[in-house]
């Protein structure tokens, strides 16, 4: 095992708390490393699988980045509050974070893609959209920005560690 909770108070290993926050939280932070320097971008994103699914335009630093060096890291985390107390230098965050270590692909299959892409619409506008993607509307569906193909990557979790501190609300601060 490469990474490790160096803070074991704060270790979490409940597998089912882990995946349940990987199915409810709405933002990732995709980290890679290009030839210059590193380069991190919040993303959405399903998690389905064991995998991280996220998308892209199809163009882009991410693309290139990604085209070259596919290994990644991927934290998603989330800020409860502050944890009071009487001493100042004993004030903490309430917090869970899960990171994720691996490799990100393109996914090639169109079909696989699309149900993706409904995964990523059914969890950011659940209801919105009447009809369900299909492999050839993906194939055939175009950025409106550079008009490149949409672009999906499910990134392989190798690895992973994940930190919580769970405190009583009644600890929290209110502002």
């Amino acid at each position: 095992m490469i990474n490790q909770v160096h803070y074991a108070q704060r270790d979490c290993k409940d597998q089912e708390k882990i995946e349940a926050f990987l199915l409810r939280a709405r933002i990732g932070v995709l980290g890679m490393a290009s030839d210059d320097l590193p380069y991190a971008v919040p993303v959405n994103y399903v998690w389905h699988d064991g995998s991280v699914y996220f998308h892209g335009m199809g163009s882009g630093k991410k693309e290139n980045i990604l085209s070259q060096k596919p290994s990644v890291c991927f934290t998603v985390y989330e800020e409860y509050g502050t944890v009071t107390d009487p001493v100042p230098c004993h004030a903490d965050t309430a917090y869970m974070s899960v990171m994720l270590f691996g490799v990100a692909e393109k996914v090639a299959d169109p079909e696989e893609a699309a149900a993706v892409l409904q995964k990523l619409l059914n969890k950011y506008m659940p209801k919105f959209y009447s009809h369900s993607f299909s492999g050839a509307m993906i194939e055939k569906y175009r950025s409106s920005v550079d008009g490149n193909a949409v672009s999906v990557y499910r990134m392989t979790t190798q690895e992973m560690t994940a930190k919580e501190n769970s405190v009583d609300i009644g600890k929290l601060s209110g502002g």
